[in-house]
């Protein structure tokens, strides 16, 4: 068990991941309650700290970071703003 950015992790968190990469929006599929975040919140992926583990930034809708932490990929969604059939 290894402590990041206050979130727990165990080994089996990272192997079922996808790979994520730095400028992806995402959400979280889980509270984070230290950091006052909720399962929902929007963020991106500013750097991959380690398989499995990013830095996610969370900002307000005037692009002032609120919260900053690392996070499993278990426990994110990858947002698409277009389907894929047209991003092609």
């Amino acid at each position: 068990m290894a402590v990041l950015g206050r979130v727990s992790l165990s080994l089996g968190d990272t192997l079922n991941c996808t790979v994520m990469k730095t400028l992806v929006v995402v959400a979280l599929t889980t509270d984070i309650s230290e950091k006052h975040l909720r399962r929902g919140q929007v963020g991106t992926v500013v750097e991959i700290l380690a398989p499995g583990i990013v830095e996610v930034e969370f900002s307000d809708l005037d692009g002032n970071t609120y919260a900053m932490c690392a996070i499993p990929e278990s426990s994110l969604m990858v947002l698409h703003h277009i389907p894929d059939a047209i991003a092609a």
